[in-house]
C-alpha cells in the first residue's frame, strides 16, 4: 500500500485557541455541550480523519493560571465522552488522555478496554505523566513528583496495562449454550506483576477487542519522554516549529525504536499543526488577525505561565518587552524549552509570544491557502519529519470545516490522503499491526520449538 498521511483531529469543544470561545462562529458553551461534540466527531469522520484526540488535565488551572478566563477551565473527561460518541460514528478512532501518575493500572486498563469494546476496536490511550502542581494537590500530594520519577512510573505503568490487556486470549470466549462452557479456562491468565511501583495480580475482567487492544500514544519530547515513546508508543504526537527539528526528532525516535528491536514503520510520528485556511492568503490572514484580536491580555499571560511551568509571574512586566527567564520546574520540560526557543528565535515580546502560541501552544501554526498548507505538510511527510499530523483547528466548528472542505481535497488530489477508510478499527486505518496476545505467542513459540 502506498504510504499515506495520517491525520488526527484535536477537538476540545471550547476550541484550541485561547480566545476561540469568543469567536462569533463558536458556541460559548462548546466545552461542555455534548451535541456540539457529536457534530465535531461526525464532521471529522466526514473528513476521513483517523482519530478524534483529546488532551486532559486533572486540575482547573490546566494550561494556564487561575486568573485566565478561557474555555479550558472545565470540560468532559475524555473516556466518558468518547464512550458516548462511539455509537454515533462508524470509522473514526478515539484517542483519550489518561495519567500514569494519578491512575492505577488496573482501573485505567479496564476503562480503556471497555471503550475499545464499545467502539468495536477504535480506542487509543494517550499516555501522559501529568505535569502540574495543581493536579498533584488534587491527589493527596503537596507537590508533583520529580520528572524522572514520573517517567519511571510511567514505563512500568504501561507494561502492567499491556499485561492486563492480554489477560484473555482472543479466542478465550466459547459461549457454548449446549455445553454450558462460557470460556476456555486455559486462555485466561493472571498478571502477577511485582515491580518498583506496582503490584497487580490480575487478570483483567474485560476481554480483548477486534483490534486486540487500544493503540498506545505518547507525546513526550524530553530525554525521558523519547525513551518511553521509543519503547512503548505506536503513535507519537510532537511539537515542532521547523523542518530540521522535526527531522531530528523523527530520526532519533525511529533509531531508538530500531535499537530496541521494534519496527520503526510501526511507530507513527505526528507533529501538531494549527492551520488558518483561506481561499486566498489575505483571507487566511484576516482569520488569524480576527482571532488574535480576541485575546484578553490576562488570558495570554495565563497561557504563558502554564506553558513555562507555572512558576513565571508576568504581572507587572511590560507586555511589549522581552520574556524574562523562567525558573526551572519539574513540569513539561520539553514544552518549556520550546516556548523559550520560539521567543528567542523570533525576538518576540511577551504580547507577540502569547499571540503566536495562543492557537497551538507550541505546535506549528500555518496561515495560508490549501495549496501552501499542503505544500508544507507534504514537505515534512516526504522528508523524514512526519508520518502524519495532529490537526489543531484554531476555533470550532469553522476551523475544522475549513480543513475538511479545503485542505483534505488538495491532499487527496496529490495522492497523499485516503479517499475512504481502509478498515473499521483504528489500527487498520493507521496501518498498524494487530498485537498478538503474549500468551498465544508464547504457546506458538513453544510448539514451534518442539
Amino acid at each position: 500500500m502506498t504510504r499515506k498521511i495520517r491525520l488526527g483531529a484535536f477537538l476540545p469543544g471550547g476550541g484550541q485557541h485561547v480566545a476561540a470561545w469568543r469567536h462569533p462562529d463558536s458556541p460559548a458553551d462548546g466545552a461542555t455541550n455534548f451535541a456540539f461534540h457529536v457534530a465535531l466527531a461526525q464532521e471529522a469522520e466526514r473528513g476521513l480523519f483517523d482519530a478524534y484526540f483529546l488532551a486532559d488535565g486533572l486540575a482547573v488551572s490546566f494550561g494556564g493560571g487561575m486568573e485566565g478566563g478561557n474555555a479550558k477551565v472545565a470540560g468532559f473527561e475524555p473516556v466518558t465522552l468518547f464512550s458516548a460518541l462511539a455509537p454515533l460514528t462508524k470509522n473514526i478512532g478515539f484517542i483519550a488522555t489518561a495519567s500514569t501518575t494519578y491512575e492505577e493500572p488496573y482501573t485505567l486498563a479496564r476503562k480503556f478496554a471497555s471503550l475499545d469494546l464499545i467502539s468495536d476496536g477504535r480506542a487509543g490511550w494517550n499516555v501522559v505523566t501529568t505535569a502540574t502542581e495543581a493536579a498533584a494537590q488534587n491527589f493527596n500530594l503537596d507537590q508533583q513528583h520529580p520528572h524522572a520519577v514520573r517517567y519511571a512510573r510511567a514505563a512500568e505503568h504501561v507494561e502492567v496495562v499491556k499485561k492486563l490487556w492480554d489477560s484473555f486470549e482472543d479466542d478465550a470466549f466459547l459461549r457454548d449454550k449446549e455445553t454450558g462452557r462460557f470460556f476456555h479456562e486455559g486462555k485466561l491468565h493472571a498478571t502477577n506483576h511485582r515491580g518498583a511501583h506496582f503490584k497487580v495480580k490480575g487478570p483483567l475482567n474485560v476481554s480483548r477487542s477486534p483490534q486486540g487492544h487500544p493503540v498506545i500514544v505518547q507525546a513526550g519530547q524530553s530525554e525521558d519522554g523519547r525513551g518511553l515513546a521509543a519503547a512503548t508508543a505506536e503513535v507519537i504526537f510532537t511539537a515542532h516549529q521547523r523542518l530540521d527539528t522535526a527531522q531530528e526528532f523523527y530520526r532519533d525516535i525511529k533509531a531508538r525504536a530500531r535499537g530496541l528491536g521494534r519496527d520503526p514503520a510501526h511507530i507513527l510520528v505526528m507533529p501538531g499543526v494549527s492551520p488558518f485556511v483561506g481561499r486566498t492568503l489575505e483571507e487566511a490572514r484576516e482569520k488569524y488577525d480576527r482571532l488574535t484580536s480576541l485575546i484578553l491580555p490576562e488570558d495570554g499571560i495565563s497561557l504563558l505561565n502554564g506553558l513555562t511551568g507555572g512558576t513565571l509571574d508576568l504581572k507587572g512586566y511590560d507586555l511589549d518587552g522581552p520574556l524574562p527567564p523562567a525558573p526551572p520546574t519539574e513540569g513539561m520540560k520539553s514544552r518549556q524549552a520550546l516556548i523559550r526557543q520560539i521567543a528567542d528565535e523570533n525576538n518576540f515580546t511577551i504580547r507577540q509570544l502569547y499571540q503566536w502560541v495562543a492557537s497551538a501552544r507550541g505546535h506549528f501554526t500555518i496561515v495560508g491557502t490549501p495549496q501552501t498548507i499542503v505544500d508544507t505538510l507534504q514537505e515534512w511527510f516526504e522528508n523524514e519529519a512526519a508520518d502524519g499530523f495532529n490537526i489543531l483547528p484554531p476555533w470550532l466548528p469553522t476551523g475544522l470545516t475549513d480543513f475538511v472542505d479545503l485542505v483534505i481535497p488538495e491532499l487527496q488530489r496529490r495522492g497523499l490522503f485516503r479517499t475512504e477508510y481502509e478498515g473499521r478499527t483504528l489500527r487498520e486505518n493507521l496501518g498498524l499491526p494487530f498485537p498478538t496476545n503474549r500468551h498465544a505467542l508464547a504457546r506458538s513459540a513453544s510448539h514451534a520449538a518442539e
